[in-house]
């Protein structure tokens, strides 16, 4: 049995080319990039190298905006601590109902412990963010506004642009998680008022364990990981080389994939959504219709317990995710589809397919064959009772 992977927003498979660029700084190439001497200056040029092929995907201005860290997490968390020290005096956080953990919980942990408040802006039921309320929020209280460009369970994309330059008209810095978009839309940084922005290699067939943060020349910034002179002072600690080197052969190809990721990986999208819909009755698309990233179908299936159909999905060889953040068993729907107020019935059974440029239409026929009789059976089997524990708010965020 042929195995397809459809949960590319999740990790995608390292690129072979991006595994032959980094192998030579496993062995040959092990010079430290922050040494003088030959071995170091030649790997220097590698990580100058790198930063420059990043900095062609995003847009930036200069190579130097781009500082490479360990991924996303770390780079969300860079971004949102530094805005607090460097204004002092601002004590307030913009974000969105529908942020990744990595962002919502660092801001629910500044809430408790320093007493940081947060506004947390609504999406409506495609998740689009509620502007009024965007806007309303925007005072000189507010140090950083932190939204996502794009969701990662459902796809739908914020006008990120238009946001960063409501949020410059009351001095707040504007940083977005672009992990899920950068790669999959195209993105021109030097072109818009974003301060900060947060992406990971693993996303874009690069390999895990490294990211970057991009700093717009000219933002006040305070490092996270203090220590030595790496990255400009940015971040300290011996530069990940390998990781480097491999994020940015992933980046160099992501430029050159494009179009490919935006015409015929779109075009799979859309043809699994249509032949879903078509087949398996009282089952819609989350997210919004029309700006949502090319790759990504979270679809609802009513009645329909998300877990089993992934087991189910897996024993025929097909790897997807749930929209859904719980656990095997619970009854808690994820915070994103909440915050849609897509109806617990649908919300509960929920599976986002992810494509890549590795998948191909015999992947979506696949799919359309045994996803009707998956859903069935799953509606045919009694759902297990509610516990108390499944409805915890905390639980699988």
């Amino acid at each position: 049995m042929r195995s397809i992977y459809l949960d590319n927003n999740a990790t995608t498979r390292v690129d072979p080319e991006v595994v032959e660029a980094m192998l030579p700084f496993f062995t040959d190439q092990f010079g430290n990039p922050s040494s003088t001497h030959a071995f170091g200056s030649s790997v220097g040029v590698a990580v100058r190298k790198a930063r420059q092929q990043l900095q062609a995907l995003i847009g930036a201005e200069f190579d130097y905006e781009i500082a490479f860290t360990s991924g996303g997490t770390e780079s969300d968390t860079t971004a949102i601590l530094s805005a607090l020290e460097v204004m002092p005096e601002r004590r307030e956080i913009v974000t969105s109902a529908v942020e990744h953990p990595a962002v919502l919980t660092l801001c629910a942990h500044l809430e408790m412990s320093r007493g940081v408040k947060v506004h947390r802006i609504p999406v409506d039921q495609h998740g689009r963010l509620d502007l009024d309320a965007y806007k309303a929020a925007l005072t000189a209280h507010v140090a950083i506004v932190s939204l996502m460009w794009a969701n990662n369970e459902t796809g739908t994309i914020f006008p990120v642009v238009q946001l960063a330059a409501q949020a410059k008209l009351v001095g707040a810095l504007f940083h977005t998680d672009a992990v899920q978009a950068v790669g999959k839309i195209p993105i021109d940084l030097k072109s818009t008022a974003i301060d900060m922005l947060s992406l990971s290699s693993h996303k874009l067939h690069g390999p895990k364990g490294i990211g970057a943060l991009y700093v717009k020349r000219g933002v006040r910034f305070r490092s996270l990981i203090k220590g030595g002179h790496q990255e400009r002072g940015r971040r300290a600690g011996t530069e990940n080389t390998p990781g480097i080197v491999g994020l940015g052969k992933a980046a160099e190809l992501a430029t050159k994939f494009m179009d490919d990721e935006n015409t015929r990986v779109k075009a799979l999208r859309d043809r699994l959504e249509k032949g879903v819909l078509q087949r398996v009755p009282d089952t819609f698309v989350t997210g919004d219709p029309l700006e949502r990233l090319p790759n990504t179908a979270n679809i609802a299936f009513e009645h329909a317990e998300g877990g089993g159909m992934l087991r189910l999905l897996n024993h025929h060889g097909i790897a997807c995710s749930s929209g859904s953040a719980c656990s095997s068993g619970s009854l808690e729907s994820s915070h994103v589809l909440r915050a849609m107020s897509i109806p617990q019935t649908a919300a509960q059974g929920t599976v986002r397919f992810s494509f890549s440029r590795d998948n191909g239409e015999e992947d979506v026929d696949r799919v359309l064959e045994v996803m009707p009789g998956i859903v069935e059976e799953m509606r045919d089997t009694p759902r297990p009772k509610a516990r108390a524990e499944d409805h915890n708010p905390d639980k699988g965020e």
